[in-house]
């Protein structure tokens, strides 16, 4: 299917095209780029357009720069514009433009990347559902999604984040939404913000963008919540205390979440396929924002249950320590992708209700082990937020923890010794000892921020054995 056509593209970016051409999508990686793509040459640590020959080499339909690149073909399909990555948001908004699509906008400090899949689980059974593939909700990323939507898209969802003020707003007005939903306010970009109220006012500057008429989905257990009101029309609320989308029960039962809420007279009885009152809360914002896009929420609560958490975000799976003997596994918990203090919580809750099994390992009783990296851009106050940490009810519950990091450094030191594992400067110094630091018949929490590293314990715990789907 014809995504761009040479003559539609230059109508969106005003740039000059050396050839006629179509292409079927868009792409910014010459290592995923597909054949009849439209190569986009952004800047970034590299620059585009010393790939753009290797991009046609590969099958590219045509390749959107602000030169013509040294070793391409005299002949070679260029769209020659003075700017790429204002191009690129020309294409976005060009395709925001000509699509009929109710859209919804996902931003958050914690929760967007699995509410927007979320989303996507329950809109793609209710009509043609477009969502960016990974977490693209940056100033390339949004208009690279909006870029590749198709025409006929019914449902398209568009995550949102920031680092610095100000990003939010314009990234909003250009995706337009039907819906805005902003899934919670945490402590997280701190070095950025004087305090919590500074991130939720820009948070809530995704409210901006909104169509007339346009809805904003609101978290009502916040303390935050009265500042996003504050800047809001046409508000639902979901939450324990909301008077919309109430949350009458969360019950974590082994690998599964049961969720009770009301809407107005209805009641909804649901469950996902993941154990997490954070994960709950999300698909309580998926059903109210499922209903405020004219789609069906009641098929939603049903089909939600499909939906697994991407890659480094509390995936679970059972790890196979011995091939021989089927009961030498553990449990681990893949929660390596973010963190933040109240992300750390809710990942702890999960632990402390897992059930770890006896007599299978060296240390006969199995033992709930978290294994954490540091969290980072908490800002001033980053020292104590890890301190304080120790103060976590559920992560009292817990039998040992190791700790990488500077930071995790304060938490480990304020454990009491029962608890206390090992720590390490730096995630990659746990590695090579993993094998001492877990055993079969264990459940294992491994959280931290991405630049933590500790998703290198996780890739170490992995090849201890080999991993088998999760049981239901």
């Amino acid at each position: 299917m014809t995504l761009w056509t040479s003559a539609d593209a230059v109508a969106a970016t005003g740039g000059e095209t050396t050839a006629d051409w179509q292409a079927s999508g868009v792409s910014i990686d010459t290592r995923t780029i597909q054949p009849g793509d439209l190569f986009v040459a952004l800047k970034d640590i590299r620059d585009g357009h010393d790939f753009v020959a290797q991009a046609l080499e590969k099958g590219a339909a045509a390749a959107l720069v602000s030169h013509r690149p040294e070793n391409v073909p005299d002949d070679a399909p260029l769209l020659i514009t003075p700017d790429v990555l204002k191009a690129l948001e020309s294409l976005g908004t060009a395709a925001r433009v000509r699509t009929k699509a109710r859209i919804v906008a996902i931003t958050g400090s914690v929760g967007k990347t699995s509410a927007k899949e979320m989303l996507r689980t329950v809109l793609a059974t209710q009509g043609k559902t477009h969502a960016a593939e990974a977490s693209y909700n940056n100033h390339w990323g949004v208009p690279l999604t909006l870029a590749r939507m198709p025409v006929d898209t019914d449902y398209a969802i568009i995550e949102i984040g920031m680092s610095n003020p100000g990003e939010i707003a314009p990234l909003s007005k250009m995706a337009r939404p039907h819906v805005a939903m902003i899934t919670t306010i945490a402590a997280a970009h701190l070095a950025a913000f004087d305090n919590l109220a500074g991130i939720a006012v820009e948070k809530a500057s995704i409210f901006d963008g909104l169509e007339p008429g346009g809805i904003a989905i609101i978290n009502a257990d916040i303390e935050t919540t009265q500042i996003l009101q504050n800047n809001a029309q046409n508000i639902v609320l979901f939450g324990e205390t909301a008077p919309d989308w109430q949350v009458q029960d969360v019950r974590l039962t082994g690998d599964v979440t049961v969720i009770k809420t009301r809407k107005g007279d209805h009641d909804y009885l649901f469950k996902l396929s993941v154990a997490g009152r954070h994960f709950a809360m999300n698909a309580v914002a998926v059903l109210a924002a499922t209903e405020a896009l004219s789609a069906d929420p009641v098929a939603a609560s049903l089909q939600i249950a499909q939906w697994k958490p991407p890659a480094g975000r509390g995936t679970r799976e059972t790890i196979a320590l011995d091939s021989v003997n089927e009961d030498e596994t553990l449990d681990l918990i893949d929660d390596a992708f973010n963190a933040n203090p109240t992300s750390l919580k809710a990942a702890l809750e999960v632990i402390a209700g897992s059930a770890p099994h006896n007599n299978v390992g060296r240390t006969i009783k199995g033992r709930r082990v978290a294994i954490l990296g540091d969290m980072l851009e908490l800002g001033p106050d980053e020292v104590q937020m890890h301190r304080d940490m120790a103060d976590d009810k559920h992560l009292k519950s817990l039998d040992l923890i190791h700790c990488a990091g500077p930071l995790m450094h304060h938490l480990w030191q304020a454990l009491p010794e029962h608890q206390r594992g090992r720590w390490a400067e730096h995630a990659s110094d746990l590695t090579g000892q993993v094998t001492r630091l877990v055993d079969a018949g264990d459940v294992v929490l491994v959280k931290g921020s991405k630049g933590s590293k500790v998703s290198l314990v996780v890739d170490a715990i992995r090849k201890l054995g080999h991993a088998r789907p999760q049981e239901k």
